[in-house]
């Protein structure tokens, strides 16, 4: 019952990989992961990622979010795409702008403006 192959395990999988994380054996565990018990018996753990370290990190989780690739969007979608990275902190990584407009089909100069769009503006 223990183990990375435990029902529970592979039920939760999907998530853990939509986060980022780790399944890990209960063997494994470190300090800091989540231990995982089922009936009782921690049946492995979950190890969380460190925080973002690039922009295909934040990219990858807005565009679950909006539920499908970026360069997709319509031009509204997109300000709020470039929000949601803003709000999570994408833009404070070197170079992220320049990532994000080509991701997105748009300018450098088409992100700052949506980055620079006051709340609720149309």
């Amino acid at each position: 019952m223990a183990g990375v192959s435990h029902s529970f395990l592979d039920a939760i999988q999907p998530l853990v990989d939509a986060v980022g994380a780790k399944v890990v054996e209960p063997g494994e565990l470190v300090a800091g992961d989540v231990e995982l018990v089922w009936d009782g018996s921690v049946v492995g753990g979950v190890r969380l990622p460190d925080v973002p370290r690039d922009i295909d990190w934040y990219l990858a989780a807005v565009e679950r979010e909006v539920g499908g690739p970026l360069a997709d969007l319509s031009r509204v979608d997109k300000q709020r795409a470039v929000k949601l990275l803003n709000d999570r902190g994408a833009f404070q990584l070197r170079k992220s702008v320049e990532q994000v407009a080509e991701v997105l089909g748009v300018s450098r100069f088409t992100v700052y403006n949506y980055l620079n769009r006051p709340e609720g503006a149309g």
